[in-house]
């Protein structure tokens, strides 16, 4: 399996879908899927039972995971989506923007 270029807390931008356009923080990285979980994104229902922290039960609104296709990292320095390369230093390895050339971080 590939690696993917999306990790935990980078800002995204989606690219396709209902919610295309739309910016958000990314929550969850789930790599065996290849999806990633956005916040304020693909928002979906989710029925609940009633229970002792929700006596009412009922509807709630919850973020789903989307593809990882449909999402691009945003440049830090234009704020607009970009492509990633990755740079080897020693044993680590550095994100770096196509578009300026500004690492992400």
């Amino acid at each position: 399996m590939s690696k993917l270029h999306i990790k935990k807390n980078d800002t995204v931008i989606v690219l396709a879908g209902e919610d295309k356009g739309k910016k958000g923080k990314v929550l969850k990285v789930l790599v065996d899927k290849q999806k990633a979980v956005v916040e304020g994104v693909n928002f979906v229902k989710k029925s609940s039972k009633p229970s002792a922290k929700n006596p009412q039960g009922g509807f709630e609104k919850v973020e789903a995971p989307i593809h990882i296709s449909n999402l691009s990292l945003i440049d830090p320095k234009s704020g607009k989506p970009t492509r990633v390369s990755i740079k080897h230093e020693g044993k680590n390895v550095i994100r770096i923007a196509k578009k300026s050339g500004e690492e992400i971080k």
